[in-house]
């Protein structure tokens, strides 16, 4: 039996710095999920990976993340993706965040 689509967030990593990057509902990546555009529809997932796929010079290994709504936006909902964001890449976000201000 195939599973339900799951909520989620369009996740990949930048592809010069290796951060974890997250596409936000204009169009930007992010680096925080709770910036992220949180997409609870199977079709809409469909398009925003499609979208995000199509930037090969910017992020690299694009997939629908499962997120949650959280107090401050969404937030991870696998253990995989607390770390991903969380984890050793993180310091990389205040250099990423300079450099694509």
């Amino acid at each position: 039996m195939a599973k339900g689509f799951r909520p989620g967030l369009v996740s990949a990593n930048d592809l010069i710095t290796g951060a974890v990057i997250y596409l936000a509902a204009d169009g930007r990546w992010v680096t925080r999920p709770e910036q992220a555009d949180l997409i609870t529809d199977e079709a809409r997932a469909t398009i925003r990976l499609a979208r995000a796929g199509q930037e090969p010079g910017r992020a690299v290994g694009v997939y629908i993340a499962p997120a949650e709504p959280g107090t401050t936006g969404p937030r991870p909902a696998h253990m995989r993706e607390h770390f991903r964001a969380s984890g050793p890449s993180a310091p990389a976000r205040a250099s990423w965040e300079a450099d694509h201000a």
